[in-house]
């Protein structure tokens, strides 16, 4: 029996906005993901949009800016909160027949077993590494997505971080696998090999579109202070270069759009 549950924010929301999605890692990853998104023919018109796992919802919010509906899902009640309180902020329609945004206190497996609905573009970032069970979410976000629609997945790439703790020198904490007595709130525990999302979505019944790689220089340079300093510098090379290999396998985390077949 797993008794490893599934990761929620309750209680630390606001540290999570305030360390990841207003930091320069959470604007590196705001720019990249609309850059991919945005040249999907999906949503060059208006589209219904699944986020699952949105967190405060900032890239749903930009899409609702757009002209897309979106339904936000998160096992985080304080999670969503702050996204909808960021909605109605922005003036986006939150409730009523012209609402934009929806939101939904739901697990993945239990949006899988509860929705009929199928959407031409599920989103699913930074959540896998999160789960208790990564390699069933698959075959649960296969059932959300249409025939032909697409999944962009982003993911924390376990090969990245073994490169990053080698070059910093932490030989030991690499040799351990990453395992650690005290876990470290906001940083993943749950690492993904590359290899092994290729199979498990492959098995799922999707095939790749592309490939990018999220923070592909950001957290390799010696002098952190520059990753303010010098952010759209950084930003531009990290734009130019991140759908390229090797860089693109040399993201922290990896962005994969994937068609159901």
């Amino acid at each position: 029996m797993n008794k490893e549950t599934d990761r929620s924010f309750d209680g630390i929301a606001a540290k999570f906005q305030r360390n990841i999605y207003q930091s320069s890692k959470g604007a590196i990853r705001q720019h990249v993901l609309l850059r991919d998104l945005t040249t999907l023919p999906v949503l060059q018109s208006q589209c219904q949009v699944l986020d699952v796992g949105a967190g405060q919802g900032q890239l749903s919010l930009a899409l609702a800016k757009m002209g897309h509906h979106v339904h936000l899902t998160d096992i985080s009640a304080e999670m969503l909160a702050i996204a909808a309180e960021a909605a109605a902020a922005q003036g986006l329609a939150v409730s009523g027949p012209a609402a934009q945004l929806r939101f939904s206190k739901l697990s993945l497996a239990e949006l899988s077993r509860q929705t009929q609905q199928q959407y031409p573009l599920v989103l699913c970032h930074a959540m896998l590494e999160w789960l208790a069970q990564p390699d069933a979410a698959l075959n649960q976000l296969y059932q959300l997505v249409a025939p032909g629609g697409v999944l962009s997945l982003m993911y924390y790439n376990k090969d990245a971080k073994r490169l990053s703790n080698i070059l910093y020198g932490n030989f030991d904490y690499v040799a351990a696998d990453f395992k650690v007595k005290k876990k470290v709130s906001l940083s993943p525990q749950n690492p993904l090999e590359p290899v092994m999302v290729e199979q498990w979505y492959q098995q799922a019944g999707f095939s790749l579109l592309s490939k990018t790689g999220v923070r592909c220089f950001h957290d390799y340079l010696q002098n952190r202070s520059m990753q303010q300093s010098h952010f759209a510098q950084l930003l531009e090379l990290e734009l130019q270069y991140n759908r390229q290999e090797p860089y693109a396998s040399l993201g922290r985390y990896t962005h994969l759009m994937l068609t159901r077949r």
